[in-house]
């Protein structure tokens, strides 16, 4: 931040030259001399001095930065030692990254960041991109299978209710929208049928409520399964289930190997069971079904709790706004598998429930296909549910 600007100085906003302004205003500053300038107010805080502040109260520290202090630690040192983190001459790689979770973490602008942190605009902007390629670097090391063979059922399989009928569940495969602004050309594309624009952003998740796959940038207008068709062939890295093993989808996608969707025309979501249970073996079928699948829907709602800008993200460059998604599901992979308490997992794993939206039929939807195989096994699934 400038807090006077002399007039034989040409104006430069790069980091060495702010550095060299705050250090003559303040010596200027010290002297008994009054200024001929208007000079503006110190701040009385500096940005590291501020998030050293809450380091001392581990519910602000939180609050701010979205995450615990044993979590935040750890994750600076990952970033500085393995992703090219790295401080320079006016902001140390403690401030960065604490900048770039707050601008995560909260609905701010670039200029309330700048202001909070005591940087100019520039220099704000600057480290905020620096720390988000180190953070979408280490997402291609966090957002993956933890066991890309998927040789061992997940414990919540072994539940009596689940076990043995879903034993080759290996997680979901669902889409969630993400608001974003974007310039007046693209609307039209990125509007949803809500009316506003989004990127439709696909996601497979597994049992532990960890992202495994993510593919982001989809305008909003994009059916989830032309997303999904798309990744499956696009990608090397998509995560393909293992033979006899599948992932769980609702009914917008396709009921064919590897993928396993409910039955359609029949009673899905837990709340629709609340009043009366399931009944005979195609409500009991959905009713398990969808208990298990809720765990991406869950992850979904920990992600948009934790990291507000998904809750608008603003006119950053696409490729920009691509990145922002990827690191915030990324960041979720590094505190769940911190094993530490987080209080947004645990709103959700205290068996909260997300309604998810219908699944729809637009004009660039793929057609749902059912093939012998898949609606034999869910067919089988469904009479072993039912006594």
């Amino acid at each position: 931040m400038l807090w006077f600007e002399p007039k034989w100085i040409k104006k430069q906003e790069d980091e060495e030259f702010e550095a060299g302004l705050i250090a003559f205003a303040l010596e200027m500053a010290s002297s008994s001399k009054s200024l001929p300038y208007a000079s503006r107010r110190l701040p009385l805080v500096t940005g590291l001095e501020w998030v050293e502040e809450k380091e001392r109260d581990p519910k602000a520290f939180y609050a701010m930065f979205r995450m615990r202090r044993s979590v935040f630690y750890p994750l600076h040192d990952l970033l500085v030692e393995n992703y090219g983190l790295q401080s320079t001459c006016n902001i140390s790689s403690k401030e960065a990254l604490a900048l770039f979770l707050w601008t995560l973490g909260t609905t701010q602008t670039t200029d309330n960041v700048a202001d909070r942190f005591a940087h100019s605009r520039s220099v704000t902007n600057k480290k905020f991109h620096e720390v988000l390629e180190c953070v979408d670097c280490m997402a291609g090391d966090y957002i993956r299978p933890m066991d890309p063979s998927f040789s061992e059922p997940h414990p919540i399989l072994r539940k009596t209710r689940f076990w043995p009928h879903f034993k080759n569940a290996i997680g979901a495969i669902d889409g969630t929208h993400i608001k974003v602004v974007v310039p007046k050309e693209l609307e039209p594309q990125h509007r949803n049928r809500k009316g506003y624009t989004t990127e439709n952003v696909m996601a497979v998740c597994d049992f532990d409520m960890r992202f495994t796959f993510v593919v982001p940038g989809w305008p909003g207008s994009v059916h989830d399964t032309r997303v999904w068709s798309d990744a499956i062939v696009r990608y090397e890295h998509y995560p393909q289930p293992p033979t006899d093993k599948y992932y769980l989808v609702d009914s917008g996608y396709p009921n064919r190997v590897g993928y396993l969707a409910p039955y359609k025309g029949q009673r899905y979501h837990v709340p629709d069971f609340q009043q009366h249970p399931p009944m005979g073996r195609y409500e009991t079928f959905n009713h398990r079904h969808s208990s298990l699948r809720k765990f991406i829907e869950r992850s979904f709602g920990v992600l948009k709790m934790k990291w507000r800008i998904l809750q608008g993200i603003p006119r950053y460059k696409p490729e920009t706004q691509k990145m922002i998604i990827t690191a915030c599901m990324c960041l979720h992979n590094y505190i769940r598998d911190s094993k530490l308490r987080d209080e947004h997992f645990d709103k959700f794993d205290n068996d909260a429930y997300v309604q998810p939206p219908q699944p729809f039929t637009g004009a660039n939807a793929l057609p749902p296909d059912d093939d012998g195989t898949m609606a034999a096994t869910r067919e089988a699934i469904a009479v072993s549910l039912v006594p």
